[in-house]
């Protein structure tokens, strides 16, 4: 019996120890291990199941919206890498280099791409010649590397999965469209699908993209109260297709640079996952992207009829919801401890007497809630409780974030109130880089954003006392 309890009660405390608790749900509830390579984990089935779910949904948004996926190489030659000046200059630090092919030195690094702006331009110079070619809205699903110094799993590895949209187009007004529309499907993406409230805005240009002209970004706010970026989108305007000469000819018979987005979301998605509706008995998945949406747990398997009772709900509510059956030797408070660890919506247990009843007991992972349901109303009623549980669990997380979302106007009271309660803080700044950075000194946090809704008068700079350009939300951030 010790041992069977051990499985819930090695795991930390989130309010003692948040980030030992964050790595005690990923290993406890089988979604990744450590690699033997530094700073790279093994993405384990469970936690692969959740990613394939993302990507999934994902990939039909974009595909609803004529984007189409494409591969490009993993490695990219050093000298079409130093083409953008800004862009290697901001990656430079992160790169893995590849310097020899078996045992030959090569005639020129190769980098294995940490992102793959280069790779896709040279592409475009290529094959785009005429407005009749424009748009390109291409996307890929791939891993990239970035040499980290510090790592936790799926926060910030050295290499990591995520899909990258890159996307040519004939005018300004085009790209920038692009660029919205696609920060708005991830806030979409984040909110109904993983149950996460965001907040979109603009990255200041301290913070922005390497060679971007403006970043957007989601951020969100994770349960310890410190911000994360869930998802960016880049309007890179013509200065990639200036450094690789992407040109057109226009209607007119001009030549013309066409102008560019970039955009993408990654792995991290499942740490926000966790840290956004996790709890002190393990993960909490939202309905949308779990890899099993139902557990069914027979209890007194030796019973005569108790497993054959469970396969037929097995087999009828396969129909509404992915489903498993846990028919294993384990005890059943083992079983109900490990599948509210690894975050399973609902459980559904079934005995004799249950039988006798005609009836089931119905568990939910976010309430803990027992019902007792008759069986010929399972299967209409499990679709809407798994609505219930997502929505449910959107509504908490944005709740939590309102209450921790605060508002100052001096950059000491923006530090004292992160010192007192980690957050959101929102509060106006005159757009100069000096004060940015004396927040960051004085206070320890970053500007996250400056959110696409905007009050009309901004007052004065928290830091300098002069006139406002836009109000920031800060925070301290992963």
């Amino acid at each position: 019996m010790e041992k069977e309890k051990k499985f819930v009660e090695s795991i930390a405390s989130m309010e003692d120890d948040f980030a030992q608790w964050y790595t005690d749900i990923v290993k406890k509830a089988e979604l990744a291990d450590y690699a033997s390579v530094r700073g790279c984990m093994v993405i384990r089935p469970y936690g692969y199941a959740i990613w394939e779910n993302i990507q999934k949904i994902l990939d039909q948004m974009f595909k609803d919206t004529d984007h189409e996926n494409v591969y490009m190489p993993m490695f990219i030659p050093e000298s079409l890498l130093k083409k953008e000046a800004d862009h290697v200059k901001g990656f430079a630090p992160e790169v893995a280099w590849v310097t020899h092919g078996g045992n030959e030195l090569l005639a020129e690094r190769l980098c294995v791409r940490p992102t793959s702006e280069t790779l896709f331009c040279d592409h475009y110079a290529k094959i785009i010649q005429s407005y009749n070619d424009l748009p390109k809205l291409y996307n890929q699903w791939c891993s990239v590397v970035r040499w980290e110094k510090t790592t936790r799993p799926f926060l910030r590895s050295s290499e990591f999965l995520w899909q990258e949209g890159h996307t040519a187009h004939a005018t300004a007004e085009e790209s920038k469209a692009e660029t919205l529309k696609m920060l708005n499907i991830y806030a979409t993406f984040c909110e109904e699908t993983l149950a996460i409230p965001v907040i979109k805005g603009q990255k200041t240009e301290k913070e922005k993209f390497a060679g971007a002209k403006d970043t957007y970004t989601i951020e969100s706010l994770m349960h310890d109260g410190k911000a994360l970026q869930c998802g960016t989108s880049h309007n890179f305007g013509d200065g990639f297709a200036k450094a690789f000469n992407i040109q057109y000819t226009d209607k007119t018979g001009k030549l013309a640079y066409v102008h560019q987005t970039s955009w993408g979301m990654s792995t991290r998605l499942i740490g926000a996952i966790i840290m956004v509706h996790g709890d002190e008995s393990g993960l909490v998945l939202p309905p949308a992207v779990a890899p099993i949406q139902l557990i069914i747990v027979p209890v007194a398997l030796h019973k005569e009829g108790v497993i054959e009772k469970a396969t037929e709900l097995k087999d009828m509510l396969s129909k509404v919801a992915r489903v498993k059956m846990d028919t294993s030797d384990k005890m059943a408070g083992w079983k109900f401890s490990q599948y509210e660890m690894k975050g399973v919506p609902l459980r559904l247990e079934v005995g004799p007497k249950d039988i006798e009843k005609n009836q089931v007991v119905l568990v939910r992972r976010d309430t803990r809630e027992k019902i007792i349901v008759p069986i010929p109303e399972l299967e209409s009623l499990v679709p809407e409780i798994l609505k219930d549980i997502q929505n449910s669990l959107l509504e908490k997380a944005r709740n939590i974030q309102n209450k921790r979302t605060f508002s100052t106007t001096t950059v000491e009271e923006l530090k004292n109130l992160l010192d007192k309660t980690l957050g959101f803080v929102d509060a106006p700044w005159c757009g100069d880089l000096a004060c940015e950075e004396n927040v960051k000194e004085v206070a320890g946090a970053s500007s996250r954003c400056m959110p696409l809704d905007q009050p009309e008068k901004k007052g004065v700079c928290l830091c300098c006392g002069k006139p406002a350009k836009a109000i920031v939300t800060w925070g301290r951030a992963y």
